[in-house]
């Protein structure tokens, strides 16, 4: 009987141990119904293959587990590098940035983007620029609540937490579904009285981000739906916006917004303080990528359409928890701007109707986590966030100060003759003596900016690879305007000179007469020079620009003979250059000698053809 007890045992566990055996196809579903600390238990028991690395640290990241997503990301980058999609390599730089690897973060964000970046130097320019810095203080020390998402509720506060352990467990990470809580805040910035809001808010699915009006008797809350719907094979539970009125001391009429669907969510509800217009964050469709900030117009009991905040403020990647003042100052947090990695939060100023660049709030107040869920009482200069920056989500709370007054000059930089955007362009601040005072590496919008004196003379440059430098003077005359707008416009060598060409190849020469040279010989002869001058007189005109002097010979010699003869055509080249008052170091010289012929005629080449292939090319490095 013990044997027959046994087997049955062992045959029940077998069984239960298949059922728990890690598979790809078991792991991708999960990983597909967004059950990602699930799916990463399974990844981890699989070989390392592309996908299991792209997914297994994609499952630590939209957790927020970076010191757990850098490992698979890093080694998924490195085996995979010319295959790893752009939207990973963005994942993989804001983890690196999360755990303070500027560099390396840097880096890899510089390779998504396009262009170079430098967060260090950009978190210097924002000291200078914010308008505020901020001293934080953690609200509670409980690590274990994953509390966020505060608001002011009359003198109350309300946000949304985690700590109903009686929630059905929700699969993305294995917590409790969110429920409203309502507390005290005392002197000392601690949550007192903490406890749940109203069981006609609070339900058995998600609730989070609550608003209220300014007499306390109409909510607006986030609450995701309680069933799921199939979008793009994917069993998804959208998110809905909800207005409720409080009636004889009780919350009813709890009613679902007209604007919302089970297509897509809609949340992060926050009202302008007359009431007449509620923002929110929305995936719906017309946005620009991921999430974007909307706003809706209130009439009455009646709600306008939808509407974009625009590329301004949006950009193909999150802007959510919108938060706006009483001079309709919009604060919002976005990983699409320029920012510290992660979440960061943004300020934008409106300004005859319509809303100024984005600004970083810098680094007093962002990390390289997420950072969101900025509510401010503008009387007292208080307010508070959400972060994770330690351990899951917490609230803070915060004062800000005015930083000094300064001013900033401000503009973006654009192809003088295509009017294109050139993001990537090096803007440098001189002052009158010509001491570089400020310098960026303008990001994707092309925009700089730099702080500056009053009554003070300035001059701006801004430079690229392969464009003539352009310089403009500024004077920031003290007459109450604190900013300055210039628009840089700057010329590519191609479009400037004729004999400056763009090439099939992708590369840009400058194109001369050819220089001939005597039979074994590498002297500059004089129709030579009459060439090469034409040179000198370009480098003069552009002292920043560098060149590669590529000397190629036919093929009527040894190969190793060419080689050699063509290695001294193109320094006697560079010599002749240099004597004529060219910096050596702009120059580099390359002899090729047979190797890239033009006409490939083989051993049946005429005279004509061996003289295409006898050639001096002039390639522009910078």
């Amino acid at each position: 009987m013990k044997k027959v007890y046994l087997f049955i045992f062992l045959l029940v566990t077998g069984f239960s141990g298949f059922g728990q055996r890690a598979t790809l196809k078991r792991a991708n579903t999960l990983f597909a119904n967004k059950s990602y600390v699930e799916a990463a238990v399974m990844y981890q028991q699989l070989d390392q293959t592309q996908e299991v690395l792209q997914n297994l640290g994609d499952s630590y990241y939209y957790n927020s587990q970076m010191s757990s997503a850098k490992t698979p990301y890093t080694k998924l980058y490195l085996t995979y590098t010319d295959s790893v999609p752009p939207e990973v390599l963005f994942r993989y730089a804001n983890t690196l940035k999360a755990l303070n690897d500027y560099e390396e973060g840097d880096k890899i964000m510089g390779k998504y983007l396009g262009y170079a970046v430098d967060t260090k130097k950009f978190k210097e320019n924002l000291k200078k620029i914010v308008p505020y810095n901020y001293e934080i203080k953690r609200m509670t020390e409980n690590t274990s609540t994953g509390d966020f998402g505060m608001n002011f509720y009359g003198d109350k506060v309300v946000f949304a937490s985690f700590r109903n352990s009686e929630n059905p467990t929700y699969h993305w990470n294995q917590r409790p579904y969110l429920d409203l809580y309502e507390a005290r805040v005392s002197p000392d910035k601690e949550l007192k009285d903490i406890k749940p809001f109203s069981d006609s808010i609070n339900t058995k699915t998600h609730e989070s981000n609550a608003t209220f009006s300014s007499d306390g008797k109409t909510m607006y809350f986030s609450r995701t739906n309680d069933k799921r719907v199939l979008i793009d094979d994917v069993e998804i539970a959208t998110v809905k916006l909800y207005r409720a009125e409080l009636v004889d001391g009780s919350w009813t009429n709890v009613t679902v917004l007209p604007f919302c669907s089970d297509l897509f969510s809609t949340q992060h509800p926050m009202l302008n303080k007359d009431e007449t217009r509620l923002y929110f964050s929305s995936d719906r469709p017309g946005t620009m990528g991921s999430f974007d900030i909307y706003y809706v117009n209130i009439t009455g009991d009646s709600f306008g359409e939808p509407v974009n905040m625009g590329p301004t403020i949006n950009t193909k990647h999150r802007e959510q928890f919108p938060y706006i003042d009483s001079d309709e100052t919009l604060y919002f947090a976005s990983d699409g701007h320029q920012g510290l990695g992660g979440l960061d939060i943004f300020m934008s100023k409106i300004f005859d109707g319509f809303y100024s660049k984005p600004l970083n709030l810098g680094e007093t107040i962002n990390t390289g986590m997420d950072d969101f869920s900025y509510v401010l009482n503008e009387d007292e200069e208080t307010g508070y966030l959400s972060s994770n920056r330690d351990v899951g989500d917490n609230l803070y709370s915060f004062t800000r100060k005015e930083n000094p007054r300064r001013f900033i000059v401000t503009g973006d930089v654009r192809d003088k003759n295509s009017k294109n955007l050139l993001p990537g362009t090096t803007v440098t601040l001189f002052d009158e003596q010509g001491t570089v005072v400020g310098q960026m590496v303008v990001g994707e919008d092309a925009e700089y900016i730099f702080n500056t004196e009053p009554n003070t003379k300035y001059k701006i440059e801004a430079y690229r690879d392969f464009y003539i430098p352009t310089v403009e003077d500024l004077v920031t005359n003290d007459d109450g305007r604190i900013e300055f707008n210039i628009e840089l416009e700057i010329e590519s060598y191609d479009d400037a000179e004729e004999i400056v060409v763009t090439k099939d190849d992708g590369y840009i020469y400058i194109e001369l007469e050819n220089i001939y040279f005597d039979f074994n010989k590498w002297d500059i002869k004089p129709q030579a020079a009459r060439t090469l001058d034409v040179l000198v007189n370009l480098l003069k005109k552009y002292d920043r620009m560098e060149i590669q002097l590529g000397a190629h010979t036919d093929n009527r010699a040894s190969e190793e003979y060419n080689l050699r003869l063509s290695r001294n055509r193109a320094a006697a080249t560079l010599e002749y250059l240099v004597e004529n008052g060219i910096d050596r170091r702009r120059l580099r010289s390359k002899g090729y000698g047979e190797s890239q012929p033009l006409v490939k005629c083989g051993d049946n080449c005429t005279e004509e053809e061996h003289s295409i292939n006898r050639r001096c090319e002039f390639l522009i490095l910078k």
